[in-house]
């Protein structure tokens, strides 16, 4: 979960944030119900109702957005894939699944999940609206929640990467093409199209009067060729480190540092004669825990002389760690689904053989790039 969002507890063992963006769509959205639409389809109410039935509906509208989420990671759990957590912010909500599916067919799966999901959600508050047509409040947030449901199903089905169109089209050809590499660069480029598509039409609308409109679809469009193009730099990333272990990224020039240090002498030594930023930690030549900046920062100036590192490492039972023979791409996905920035490099007998941190994972990058330029 990131640091700007705000947390929502688990559902299915999976962690649920709110971005603080999302505060700003729930108010605009509120905001345009109860001031233009529900005005204009359901007149002489109280203004105090219609604010509250905006509210509620926008309410249901972004549960209506978790649950179209939660299609795509009750799917991919099926297939035994991790998901991170489901994050809702200003664009909608997104899942941070940790891995590739293991086949065409079940990314088609998984993509499918939550425009399906979204359909079904549609047809639900469609037939609410129509059973409760006699109470007005209800019936009328019941045929909003309804449309906009469909809505979010046909766009999320537009074939432009990552949505889950996109996904559905990658799936497609994946299956047919038998690579995900080649699947994935020829979805991303599609998406890209979709996404500059988007653009020009948003362009075209504010040039005709339509201003907000016409921001907001190239806002969009704006969105979805960045996120294409992400898709395409990781499997440009993936491509270079195929192949490739641990043992020829990681830096065997390590720094350990005894447990008894005080967290001052480390700053004075280390930290400000080197410019490193992690350390093993040693006890009688035995490593026994990782020390990085995080926890030196939580150290306040006055107790940095007299608290040792043995109070504040992180004991080496809890410590990822990774083997010198481990395929990179699985070390880089280690490091983002665990939220760490190195790895100890541990060899089958305990014995350390080094460090991987992310700086030499990009300094590796460099090199590889070089090669192949």
């Amino acid at each position: 979960m990131g640091r700007h969002s705000l947390s929502l507890g688990k559902i299915f063992g999976i962690p649920i944030g709110l971005d603080w963006s999302w505060f700003l769509i729930f108010i605009l959205i509120t905001w345009l119900l109860a001031s233009a639409y529900f005005p204009v389809e359901f007149k002489n109410w109280p203004t105090s109702e219609y604010w509250i039935v905006g509210a509620v509906t926008s309410l249901f509208f972004f549960a209506s957005v978790l649950i179209h989420e939660l299609g795509h990671s009750i799917v991919a759990l099926r297939y035994k894939i991790p998901v991170r957590s489901i994050t809702l912010f200003i664009f909608g909500g997104v899942s941070q699944i940790t891995k590739e599916p293991p086949s065409a067919f079940a990314e088609f799966l998984i993509a499918s999940a939550g425009p399906f999901t979204s359909f079904l959600l549609a047809g639900i508050f469609y037939g609410v609206s129509v059973a409760f047509a006699g109470f007005a409040p209800v019936a009328a947030g019941a045929k909003y929640l309804a449309y906009i449901n469909l809505i979010l199903g046909i766009f999320n089905l537009i074939p432009g990467f990552p949505l889950d169109g996109g996904r559905v089209f990658r799936g497609i050809v994946w299956g047919i093409t038998r690579s995900l590499k080649r699947a994935t660069r020829i979805a991303a480029n599609v998406g890209r199209i979709i996404a500059f598509g988007f653009i020009l039409f948003g362009v075209y609308w504010i040039f005709t009067g339509n201003l907000i409109n016409g921001l907001w679809i190239a806002f969009i469009g704006w969105f979805l060729e960045s996120a294409a193009s992400s898709q395409l730099q990781q499997q440009q990333i993936h491509d270079l480190l195929s192949g490739h272990k641990v043992s020829q990224a990681m830096s065997r020039d390590y720094t350990a540092v005894p447990e008894d240090l005080t967290i001052q002498d480390l700053l004075d030594e280390h930290i400000l004669a080197s410019g490193r930023r992690s350390f093993l930690v040693e006890r009688n030549d035995q490593m026994v825990g990782l020390l990085t900046m995080h926890q030196i920062k939580e150290v306040l100036p006055e107790e940095r002389r007299t608290k040792r590192i043995s109070d504040i490492m992180l004991p080496m039972d809890k410590v990822y760690k990774v083997s010198p023979t481990t395929d990179l791409e699985d070390a880089i996905d280690q490091m983002d689904r665990e939220g760490v920035n190195q790895l100890p490099v541990l060899a089958d007998n305990g014995t350390v053989e080094g460090l991987l941190s992310r700086d030499d994972l990009i300094s590796f990058l460099r090199t590889l790039h070089e090669i192949r330029a």
